[in-house]
């Protein structure tokens, strides 16, 4: 049992990567899952080892029915424990379309990945989590969800994000009920307009309405003012909070006349 480690899905580029870098300029050990391969990681492993962090990848598409069986057992044989999970990995729309004319399988591809594989994984990781705090109650752990503005921003050329994003804001709530009698603490981060591979195509769009006032800070956001929440978050400043949202939007909530 080495120092502690956790679990980030998505976790080799973009909001994944900023927490990566975030969790392990305080020390933790970290295991990553993507899609891509090997390879094509090989220098942020090499990256964030550099900084004393044992790095590990596991290639996995957390929408597949045997991602969370095999990214818990993949966790345990590497490191041995877990003391977070984040759940950040998640898609767009290939394409976007009015929701008069979205297709079933865009639908079902967006709740696969962004909703039912964080959910099950979740079940998968906290049933271990509590295995450890059986085996030593002075274990701590806590689960977060990257959700988006888009839980509860309607965008209707792009319906399925949104009710992904919706549920899984739910999931973050109905495991924190869960979980508070074990002492695990559950958390949902929720980014507004953040500068990503996701957001690229849009970037024009975006740029315009920050310029016209969208939030209150005009600019927009970074990964790494997302990883900075998950990092404070799994240091326990919020040790009373668990359930709670963490806006991470630049004021875009506030509403103002």
């Amino acid at each position: 049992m080495g120092g502690r480690v956790a679990l980030i899905t998505g976790g080799t580029r973009g909001i994944g990567l900023a927490s990566a870098r975030a969790l392990a300029a305080e020390g933790w050990d970290l295991a990553l899952c993507g899609v891509r391969e090997q390879e094509a990681v090989r220098q942020t492993l090499e990256e964030l080892a550099a900084g004393g962090t044992a790095a590990h990848y596991v290639r996995a598409d957390v929408g597949e029915d045997d991602a969370a069986e095999r990214l818990v057992a993949a966790v345990r044989e590497r490191f041995g424990r877990l003391d977070l999970l984040v759940n950040n990995a998640g898609v767009a729309p290939r394409e976007r379309k009015d929701i008069l004319e979205a297709t079933r399988e865009s639908f079902d591809r967006l709740l696969r990945i962004n909703l039912r594989g964080p959910y099950f994984l979740t079940q998968a990781a906290a049933r271990w989590m509590l295995e450890q705090k059986a085996a030593s109650p002075a274990y701590r752990a806590s689960i977060i969800f990257i959700t988006s503005i888009s839980a509860t921003v309607a965008s209707v050329d792009r319906g399925e994000y949104c009710i992904s994003k919706a549920g899984l804001s739910m999931a973050s709530l109905l495991w924190s009920a869960r979980l508070a009698e074990e002492g695990i603490s559950v958390f949902e981060v929720r980014p507004g307009v953040i500068r990503t591979d996701m957001t690229a195509g849009v970037a024009a769009k975006y740029d315009a309405l920050l310029e016209q006032g969208l939030t209150l800070q005009r600019r927009w956001g970074t990964p790494e003012d997302v990883g900075r929440a998950v990092a404070m978050l799994a240091r326990g400043d919020l040790a009373y909070s668990t359930g709670q949202v963490v806006m991470v939007d630049g004021g875009f909530s506030v509403r103002r006349l």
